[in-house]
């Protein structure tokens, strides 16, 4: 399955963004989906996940309140709707695809597709 990434930007702190992750090739709802991110000089770290189905999510501590994760499977899309931005958001956000019909993994190694990243910028 191939992912494009989109919506980063350069935003204030306090504000909002929405990335999206478009999905091809392949069933999108055989996949949960992950979103992670890598800041400058840092681990890829884990933000958020979804089932296929949408119905259970789970955010990294740092996030959880200020993002939500959706998935739209008809359109093939997974979002990342972030709010209340920090300047320690800024980073490169990666969209990834698990195959998995269970819960989603927390950890980057259990994904199996990846996109190319998508920079967000918080300024202070």
């Amino acid at each position: 399955v191939q992912l494009q990434a989109s919506g980063g930007g350069l935003v204030q702190a306090g504000g909002s963004l929405k990335l999206s992750c478009v999905a091809s090739g392949r069933t999108f709802e055989a996949y949960a989906m992950g979103w992670f991110r890598r800041a400058p000089g840092k681990e890829r770290e884990f933000v958020a996940a979804i089932n296929w189905s949408g119905d259970s999510t789970h955010y990294t501590n740092s996030v959880r309140g200020r993002f939500t994760i959706a998935r739209e499977n008809a359109k093939n899309t997974v979002y990342l709707q972030m709010n209340n931005l920090k300047s320690e958001d800024t980073a490169d956000y990666y969209c990834a695809a698990e195959t998995s019909w269970g819960t989603p993994s927390l950890q980057d190694y259990e994904y199996d597709y990846w996109g190319k990243g998508t920079l967000v910028t918080v300024s202070s």
